[in-house]
């Protein structure tokens, strides 16, 4: 494992009081541009600058005048994401960064190498209002939304990170810290933002976005027809054990999630994935995956199931090897489908529901 501190650690915090400039979208330029009386095409410029070159320094903008890129610097924060520190795995496939923020708040996000793909998992909110019992990140309890421009710079971080490696990013999973359909409009955002096609241009079925099953969410999610992948967190498949791992069963119990599910797809033609963290003999027996078989009858889904990521606020323990692949097999003959993932960066805790804000402002 590999762990590099950065002098900003030593660096006293000063909270910015300026507009973070990733707050704002092609038409909010194009609106100030025309205030401040330039050019229409200067918004262009500054928009392609910022999604296409990657520039993030007001001195990028070479094609600005002067006393244009002087403006944008006194009006705008250009420093939205100030990393901290920087956790590599001991296989070197994942890279975990901890940003503090505006604020003196902390996320952490992810880049998962592979040997086509880089993806990244980033965050949507400082910390969790669900409280599911065996995330970390629930664990500490909600601080407050991300903005739609905390949400892109994430993004625009590792896409700088391989572009100096001449690669690119390939996909992004919104399942970082938080629950993102709890934070919908600055998610939906900033997912907007970075697809525009005049800017970053990341096609949206190379987006994948998790949610608990925030029921009124998901049938709004439906209703836009949008191209963006859903995944639900499901992890069990009766209200009873659902309840006892996530308090938001008690709103929005299993069939329901899984009528707003049957509508999602009725409506977009689209897959739904269901996330499975299996937890030694919890949610990982016959029963559940006969009960889980029995539920998804008829579905276009696909089950993800992954061995439990350990957290320190949490005592189960993840599934042996034999366990998830009888799960798996039960899953599979009823006609379900069925992946077990493999595990990624846990030895720097940068796995599913392992994210936290670790250091103290």
């Amino acid at each position: 494992m590999g762990e590099t501190l950065t002098v900003r650690d030593k660096i006293p915090f000063t909270m910015s009081l300026q507009p973070l400039i990733y707050d704002l979208d092609l038409l909010d330029f194009v609106a100030l541009l025309d205030k401040w009386g330039e050019p229409a095409y200067r918004a262009r410029q500054v928009w392609q600058g910022l999604y296409c070159r990657l520039w993030q320094n007001p001195a990028d903008f070479t094609n600005l005048p002067t006393a244009l890129r002087l403006r944008l610097s006194e009006q705008f924060d250009f420093n939205v994401l100030q990393p901290l520190k920087t956790l590599t795995s001991s296989d070197g496939q994942t890279v975990k960064t901890l940003f503090r923020l505006h604020d003196g708040q902390a996320i952490e996000a992810v880049l998962m190498r592979y040997e086509r793909r880089q993806t990244l998992c980033i965050s949507t909110q400082v910390g969790c209002a669900m409280g599911c019992t065996f995330c970390a990140t629930g664990q500490m309890g909600f601080k407050r939304h991300l903005s739609s421009g905390e949400i892109v710079a994430q993004v625009l971080y590792y896409a700088r990170l391989l572009q100096a490696e001449n690669k690119n990013v390939t996909n992004v999973v919104v399942m970082g810290m938080g629950e993102p359909f709890h934070n919908y409009d600055n998610t939906m955002a900033a997912i907007d933002r970075l697809n525009d096609s005049d800017g970053f241009n990341f096609g949206a079925r190379r987006f994948t976005i998790s949610t608990v099953g925030l029921v009124p969410l998901i049938r709004r999610f439906a209703n836009e027809k949008r191209q963006v992948n859903l995944a639900v967190s499901l992890h069990a498949a009766d209200d009873a054990l659902r309840s006892s791992m996530m308090p938001v069963n008690k709103a929005y119990p299993v069939d329901e999630v899984l009528a707003a599910c049957r509508d999602y797809v009725r409506r977009t033609g689209r897959r739904v994935s269901f996330e499975w963290a299996l937890i030694h003999e919890v949610n990982d027996t016959p029963e559940q995956a006969g009960l889980l078989a029995e539920k998804l009858q008829g579905l276009l889904c696909h089950v993800n199931a992954i061995p439990l990521n350990p957290t320190v606020g949490y005592t189960g323990q993840p599934s042996s090897r034999e366990r998830a692949v009888r799960f798996k097999a039960i899953l599979e003959a009823a006609g379900i489908p069925c992946t077990i993932r493999l595990r990624r960066g846990i030895d720097i805790r940068a796995g599913c529901g392992q994210l936290v804000s670790v250091f103290s402002v």
